[in-house]
């Protein structure tokens, strides 16, 4: 049920990660929610589908990354794209992640989106399309009213093959290197009820795809990272390689939250109503904590409304608006708490830390 991913932070589905205290917020400690499930994150996210801007991409390849800019990496944006509208030159259409429209927008999000356009601002009806200027509707990662993660799009059709074996409830621990090479990974697997170490050896080649907490951890874990840092928690260096954990940024959020007299915020999607409307019809409120895409040509800070997103809501009926710095200078690193792979690592954003 697409409106019902705050229920899923700080469970089994969680890593339920917090930072670092940031100097730059006062001292405070942040909650990172992060995917422990099939389809990572994408499995408990609040599935807003917007590709980053054409000038991000062409900045990469100017920057000395070939490949990289917006006109070679399309392509790749349209094979991964099931969309049913759009201009095809542009967006995707038999691609394995679905992608639709809202299907039922809550009437304080269009009240919003008609408020932007009296105000000035241009009507964009899509967001992936040629131009991310202006405002409208987000598109989102669903099919048919359900939520449709990166397990959905690429795993579950490819389950019955030969070739793959999927183990969960199995962290790694380590890669495995050979004379300087990746050759497979450690991993802690269940045998008769107990925990065993256990390993899987590639026959070409090793793929990390943890996120960027995860990944960075785990190669610290394994030696590959600052060598000092890892000397410093008793980890034996493979090789030293200063850039792993480093660069860590995240874009920070500022919220103006508003009451509202009329009961359309997501106070009201817990009632039974709302609950058959969405088992029934794949409609009304369940269906996702919509919002307004954000108003920028080439984003540095974005304005998004997000209808009660909050951990604990209120009893209340209202909205947040958040203006987020899409473009932060700030930069941060996760590093490594000890040498025990189970430990979670130290996540540091460095939170408004560039003057």
């Amino acid at each position: 049920m697409p409106a019902a991913a705050t229920k899923l932070f700080k469970t089994r589905y969680d890593w339920d990660y917090t930072t670092m205290a940031q100097p730059g917020l006062a001292g405070r400690e942040l909650y990172w929610p992060r995917g422990k499930t099939l389809g990572g994150s994408s499995a408990i996210n609040f599935q807003m589908y917007a590709r980053g801007h054409r000038a991000d991409f062409d900045r990469w390849a100017e920057l000395g990354n070939p490949g990289w800019g917006f006109e070679q990496v399309l392509p790749y944006f349209q094979r991964l794209e099931r969309f049913r509208r759009g201009d095809p030159r542009l967006r995707g259409r038999n691609g394995p992640l679905c992608i639709e429209d809202l299907r039922d927008p809550n009437p304080m999000t269009c009240a919003f989106v008609r408020a932007a356009v009296e105000a000035g601002l241009p009507a964009n009806d899509d967001v992936n399309g040629a131009v991310q200027d202006g405002v409208g509707l987000s598109q989102v990662t669903q099919r048919r009213g359900r939520r449709w993660s990166a397990a959905d799009a690429y795993l579950r059709p490819a389950r019955r093959r030969r070739n793959l074996t999927v183990r969960t409830d199995a962290p790694a621990t380590r890669v495995l290197f050979e004379r300087g090479r990746a050759v497979g990974v450690e991993y802690l697997g269940l045998a008769g009820g107990r925990r065993e170490i256990a390993n899987a050896r590639a026959g070409r080649e090793v793929i990390l795809a943890g996120g960027a907490v995860n990944t960075p951890h785990l190669l610290l874990c394994s030696g590959v990272g600052p060598a000092e840092e890892l000397r410093r928690v008793g980890v034996r260096v493979v090789h030293a390689l200063p850039g792993v954990g480093g660069s860590l940024q995240d874009h920070p959020v500022v919220w103006v939250v508003a009451a509202s007299p009329q009961p359309v915020s997501l106070t009201a999607a817990e009632s039974p109503a709302n609950l058959a409307r969405w088992l029934l019809l794949r409609r009304g409120m369940r269906l996702h904590p919509q919002r307004p895409h954000p108003a920028c040509a080439r984003p540095g800070t974005g304005l998004r409304t997000y209808i009660d997103h909050l951990l604990q809501r209120p009893a209340w009926h209202g909205l947040a608006v958040g203006a987020a710095a899409l473009q932060p200078r700030s930069r941060g690193r996760v590093t490594l708490a000890s040498a025990d792979p189970l430990a979670p690592p130290l996540i540091n954003p460095g939170y408004l830390s560039d003057p």
